[in-house]
């Protein structure tokens, strides 16, 4: 993880409201990203996978993440094809080990 936003926080602290918890993480795998640059020095602007965690109510957490392939499908790059479904596959793994 190379950042994390903390919504709840940031709400009560810029707008004085009370929001449920959700954190936005920023997830990066340097080997993965530098191959993505690499094919395509605009991707930068999907950099890095942001992973939401929201609490949905007591003791109920909800994981969440945009799946790499779909996003990248809107660059017309096909080199990219390849390490999205890495990253995919990756996320997935990450996303069901906290089931």
């Amino acid at each position: 993880m190379i950042s994390e936003i903390n919504m709840h926080e940031k709400f009560k602290e810029k707008l004085d409201v009370d929001f449920k918890r959700y954190k936005i993480l920023g997830a990066c795998n340097p080997p993965y990203a530098y191959k993505a640059l690499q094919a395509e020095d605009k991707i930068g602007t999907m950099l890095p996978c942001n992973v939401l965690v929201i609490e949905q109510g007591q003791n109920k957490i909800e994981i969440a993440a945009v799946n790499p392939v779909a996003s990248m499908q809107a660059i017309t790059n096909p080199s990219l094809g390849d390490v999205a479904l890495e990253v995919t596959n990756k996320l997935k793994k990450v996303i069901e080990s906290l089931k």
